[in-house]
């Protein structure tokens, strides 16, 4: 059974930098590309992120570029979502999701607020 988890978030002020982590497992996790997704309420989910398999192929849209890092550690099963310079427009629940098939984990909260 495939398994996602999400870990990181949290209330966080404007302009911080928490690093989000989600944990594969069920699968061979170095053979896959991995993305990161957000979502508000009544909102569609929208892509943050995408690595390939070996970290070489990076995509980020134009709402996060300059300011999210993704990365992974195939050793440890992990990718990883840096972020910068957080923004209330940046509130959501951020979800990780694998090339392998359509699983989702249960995504962590991270509220940007003062």
């Amino acid at each position: 059974q495939v398994q996602l988890v999400e870990s990181g978030g949290g209330l966080v002020q404007p302009g911080g930098s928490p690093r989000l982590s989600c944990t594969a497992s069920g699968f061979t996790f170095s053979s896959y590309a991995m993305r990161w997704y957000r979502q508000t309420p009544g909102k569609e989910r929208d892509l943050v992120a995408r690595i390939s398999s070996a970290g070489v192929g990076i995509i980020y849209p134009d709402s996060v570029k300059g300011r999210f890092t993704v990365s992974r550690d195939n050793t440890k099963n992990t990718v990883y979502l840096q972020m910068h310079s957080l923004k209330p427009e940046d509130t959501a629940v951020y979800y990780c999701n694998t090339q392998y098939t359509n699983a989702w984990g249960q995504g962590t909260q991270v509220t940007v607020s003062s």
